[in-house]
């Protein structure tokens, strides 16, 4: 199973300077913050760490893809996904996260665990609406998709701009009666 312990950063350690670190992501991330909209996930995290004096700048880049269900036909497919965040992290009295792009942690820490701020990047990631890309190119064949058709409706009205509808005629003549 999967811990958010492996997304800890020991910067105590580092150098002052660009370090990069790599993370693969699976399903098993998303299930340890009970998050189970995915069937299931291959994403590739890079988070590169630029250490300072007083502060550290993350820039986190995420690719891959994760398995949803349709909107439409809650047909599974692979949806692929980018995303980007950039944290800057200071140190100060007490842990303050209520800004989305400045962290704050206390002076004596030594290590950063980045699982909410990778979990945060890739579920906001996924688009809101999910739609297979066989619906959008209509070579997707399902059964919803075929009783949906079924359903549609066969006639259509054609609006004739000359036949006028007679309760609105009395209107029209008050109108010219000037």
């Amino acid at each position: 199973m999967t811990t958010r312990k492996e997304f800890s950063i020991p910067f105590s350690g580092l150098k002052i300077g660009a370090h990069t670190f790599e993370f693969q992501i699976k399903n098993k991330f998303f299930e340890s913050f009970e998050y189970h909209e995915f069937n299931e996930a291959d994403i590739s995290v890079r988070v590169k760490l630029n250490k300072m004096t007083t502060v550290m700048e993350l820039d986190m880049s995420a690719e891959g893809t994760v398995n949803v269900a349709c909107d439409l036909t809650n047909e599974p497919f692979d949806q692929a996904i980018t995303a980007t965040l950039r944290l800057v992290v200071k140190f100060g009295e007490e842990f303050n996260d209520e800004d989305d792009e400045i962290l704050v942690i206390p002076h004596g820490e030594h290590q950063l665990n980045i699982a909410q701020y990778i979990y945060e990047m890739l579920v906001l990631a996924v688009p809101p609406k999910r739609i297979h890309p066989g619906v959008e190119d209509g070579s997707l064949q399902s059964e919803v998709l075929q009783k949906l058709e079924e359903l549609q409706p066969k006639e259509t009205k054609k609006n004739d701009k000359n036949k006028t509808d007679p309760r609105w005629d009395a209107l029209k003549d008050l109108l010219t009666d000037k």
